[in-house]
């Protein structure tokens, strides 16, 4: 998206310390790992209540766990650099409407309470975790891609445009991160591959809009 600072940090070398050493990052880097750790903890919880109830009760308790065991790991990168992160606070699936009626009231299916919940929380999470990297996101675009989001996934709205549609888009793109851990931890997971699909597909979709 060509936002000021995207490349602040070294991506493969903070990578690279973290793997090998986490106590020789930087400030800098520690607050960016911390803060993506913290935020991916946080995610799961609120995206499961946007998600039919089978599917948040099967989920609930490993959510509950990786949370936990990402914000021991979150607190121990950043106590070593001496920084102060904090997580995200992400939309609860009960205190958003859509053109004034309850969001959920707007979608039925897996499909597309998955897309809707995708849509406004990979927002969230990245203004978060763009914060903590110094990656100056125009707050005008945060607030018109949420609105705009909202209502094409769950409202009446036939479009996105095209600054929201490319965000969107690139957004999407963790269908290639969720690949990636599958295939890192012989997971074979049946659930991962349901995620990666429907990440692809929208990404995919977005792209030839």
């Amino acid at each position: 998206m060509g936002f000021e600072g995207a490349d602040a940090l070294d991506g493969s070398r903070v990578a690279t310390e973290l793997r090998d050493d986490p106590s020789a990052l930087s400030p800098a880097a520690a607050r960016s790992v911390a803060a993506t750790l913290l935020a991916d903890g946080r995610f799961s919880e609120p995206y499961c209540e946007w998600l039919p109830l089978w599917y948040e009760t099967a989920l609930i308790a490993p959510v509950r766990y990786g949370e936990w065991r990402l914000r021991r790991v979150a607190a121990a990168v950043a106590d070593a650099a001496n920084v102060t992160v904090t997580a995200p606070q992400f939309s609860r699936a009960q205190d958003v409407t859509i053109d004034g009626r309850p969001a959920l009231e707007r979608v039925s299916g897996f499909r597309d309470r998955f897309l809707l919940a995708d849509a406004l929380l990979h927002v969230e999470w990245f203004e978060h975790a763009a914060a903590a990297d110094g990656i100056e996101v125009p707050s005008g675009l945060v607030e018109r891609t949420r609105e705009e989001s909202l209502s094409y996934y769950g409202g009446d709205r036939d479009r996105l445009s095209e600054p929201v549609r490319r965000f969107q888009r690139l957004l999407f793109a963790d269908d290639a991160w969720v690949r990636r851990v599958d295939e890192s931890y012989g997971l074979d997971s049946g659930l991962f591959g349901l995620w990666e699909r429907l990440l692809r597909a929208e990404r995919e979709r977005l792209a030839s809009a």
